[in-house]
């Protein structure tokens, strides 16, 4: 099978689109003309976290996309599923799954709260199944399926663990999904790959979380993972999954190295992220 390098009339089911990594991703597809669909919770605008998913469908719509936004907490199944049907309503099925949305809390076993626990848990990697599931009936159907995980290579070390065990564990549970699912899957081509940066990404969560303005300047652009996204959609879902792309080496593998325009503070030494 072949694929175009454009995502021109495919649906993009994307969770925690509202802003940062998931609307560069939404906003890339939708210059091809892609139809997103923003799966997040934030209706109104809140003064930490700029961007709802009404903010998000604009910009979808000026890059020449066509926008759905959705309130949903992917904690509920029950709104999981009305998205997906509003979804499948309006453009008729779904090619792409994002799965995106992410709670972090960088703190190690004592400091952590079971209500902090259970709400990274909750979104990672259950919200990660839950809207697979959900989605894998439409894209069984859908011609070029894929499936991407914002998560890291699965890296057994210690170094990953000891500082903040809960966080690692959700995210990684992310990560088994790609494993388990891609190999589930493989025979009826949906492809289900992982996504991650190389340096930390210039978003509000990594400026409200880790630091601010410090963490910010050796930061790229989210842009990066948006490019990085587009050029794993447009490849074929028969020959690539189970794949833990990360982002630099995606942009090498299509010929470009110099990655200098995606820096948020050109010139500024760049700071590697977790787990890489």
């Amino acid at each position: 099978m072949t694929t175009t390098r454009s995502l021109k009339g495919k649906t993009l089911f994307i969770s925690g689109a509202s802003r940062g990594i998931g609307l560069a991703i939404g906003v890339r597809a939708a210059r091809d003309g892609a139809n997103v669909v923003i799966a997040a919770k934030t209706a109104e605008p809140n003064p930490k976290l700029p961007g709802t998913i009404y903010s998000a469908a604009e910009e979808i719509e000026r890059a020449g996309g066509k926008a759905l936004p959705c309130i949903v907490d992917i904690r509920s199944e029950d709104q999981i599923q009305a998205a997906v049907a509003k979804a499948v309503a309006t453009f008729g099925g779904i090619d792409i799954l994002v799965n995106n949305a992410s709670a972090i809390s960088l703190s190690g076993t004592l400091q952590t709260p079971m209500k902090r626990y259970d709400l990274m848990h909750q979104i990672n990697t259950r919200g990660t199944f839950a809207c697979s599931q959900a989605c894998l009936p439409h894209l069984l159907k859908a011609e070029n399926p894929h499936i991407l995980n914002l998560s890291p290579p699965l890296n057994m070390e210690a170094r990953w663990f000891g500082p903040h065990v809960a966080y690692t564990m959700a995210k990684f549970g992310m990560s088994m999904c790609v494993l388990g699912m891609a190999e589930e899957f493989r025979s009826e081509g949906v492809a289900v790959n992982a996504l991650w940066p190389r340096t930390t990404i210039a978003t509000a969560a990594i400026n409200n979380l880790l630091g601010g303005e410090a963490i910010m300047k050796g930061s790229r652009k989210p842009e990066i993972m948006g490019d990085a996204a587009h050029y794993i959609f447009t490849r074929p879902s028969r020959t690539c999954t189970g794949n833990f792309f990360i982002d630099d080496e995606v942009m090498a593998s299509e010929g470009i190295t110099n990655l200098d325009h995606y820096a948020f503070f050109p010139g500024e030494p760049l700071i590697p992220d977790f787990f890489v």
